[in-house]
């Protein structure tokens, strides 16, 4: 494929795509059924083919990769730690699908790469002076460690039936309907999440180890502070509160596990012929991580838009951004020229 017919590299070799990030049209006036059906069922979209993979992994692991209820009543170290290595071997076989194939194959160079560069291999920002390296520790010591935490507790307590929980038998609409729910949720749960970690304090002491990551990678995704993935996995805790299925619980655990690998890929697309390539739909991430400040979340619900922190990658979003930030330094300078006065 020719990534000239899809973008642009400027002088330094950074690629930028011409087609601009958009936000879903669910939430657009006049509502659209037209536009917002194809959005929901066309390629590309809400659907397919991402929610759809990550709905039937998480449906095949609780069938057959998750012990009984009945053994995950009381706590034991077996299942719980069947439950991490399992919870591992998918992270690598995911994320490293992606690594080998860009990163370590460079199968196909830096076409659609958005930064021309490689991952730092000597760098004291990250352990070892590795970024791959840093990344991976963070994402299985840290990650993988904190989403089984929650995944062994959620298990526990529907076995218990400490959480209200529906059956398949009485409620599949129900259960249906909330598998559909579950990114949307998500979305809104994470830019909550990451506009607080993007206060100073917090930014400082435990988002800025994700922000390393100036020019991200697949394992950049799950590379956070403790504290970042203790707040990340958060999410499930939904479904100790609103009653649910098992089977959406996992979805929602395996879509927070696997969804930041595409995220942060840094190639706009994975090639896979002449003429075909998988979308990773990573751009409006890779401004966040490029501009620290924009794109805290994905889109399907425009939070970015109505907030005032949406870039889609076009020069009058730059400027707007840029306009944003000389108000924000000139009130803060003004605030310590009164501090002083």
């Amino acid at each position: 494929m020719d990534e000239s017919a899809y973008g642009i590299r400027d002088r330094r070799g950074h690629w930028t795509p011409n087609k601009r990030v958009k936000t879903g049209p669910l939430f657009e006036l006049p509502f659209q059924p037209r536009v917002v059906l194809n959005w929901i069922f066309g390629w590309g979209g809400y659907l397919w083919p991402y929610n759809l993979f990550y709905a039937l992994v998480g449906v095949g692991i609780w069938l057959w990769l998750t012990p009984s209820l009945e053994t995950m009543q009381t706590f034991e170290p077996g299942w719980i730690a069947f439950l991490w290595v399992r919870n591992a071997g998918l992270i690598l076989l995911w994320f490293g699908a992606f690594h080998l194939r860009l990163y370590m194959q460079r199968a196909q160079g830096t076409q659609f790469k958005y930064n021309p560069s490689w991952p730092s291999v000597d760098n004291d920002a990250f352990l070892f002076k590795s970024q791959n390296i840093d990344n991976m520790i963070w994402a299985f010591g840290s990650g993988v460690t904190i989403w089984t935490a929650y995944e062994a507790l959620t298990w526990w307590f529907f076995a218990n039936g400490y959480i209200p929980w529906v059956s398949w038998v009485d409620h599949p609409v129900y259960i249906v309907a909330f598998m559909l729910v579950i990114p949307l949720f998500r979305e809104v749960h994470f830019y909550l999440v990451h506009r607080l970690i993007h206060v100073p304090v917090l930014y400082k002491y435990v988002h800025s180890l994700h922000h390393n990551n100036v020019n991200p990678g697949p394992w950049s995704g799950l590379s956070m502070h403790p504290i970042e993935h203790l707040l990340y996995f958060s999410g499930v805790i939904l479904h100790w509160i609103v009653p649910s299925h098992p089977i959406n619980a996992m979805y929602h655990l395996v879509h927070l596990a696997m969804s930041p690998a595409p995220g942060h890929t840094g190639f706009d697309k994975v090639v896979a012929g002449e003429d075909s390539a998988l979308d990773t739909h990573c751009f409006a991430h890779y401004l966040h991580h490029k501009y620290f400040e924009v794109n805290y979340a994905d889109g399907g619900v425009p939070l970015d838009r109505w907030f005032g922190t949406f870039h889609d990658g076009s020069k009058e979003a730059q400027e707007r951004m840029n306009t944003r930030f000389k108000a924000r330094n000139a009130k803060r300078r003004a605030r310590m020229e009164a501090q002083k006065a």
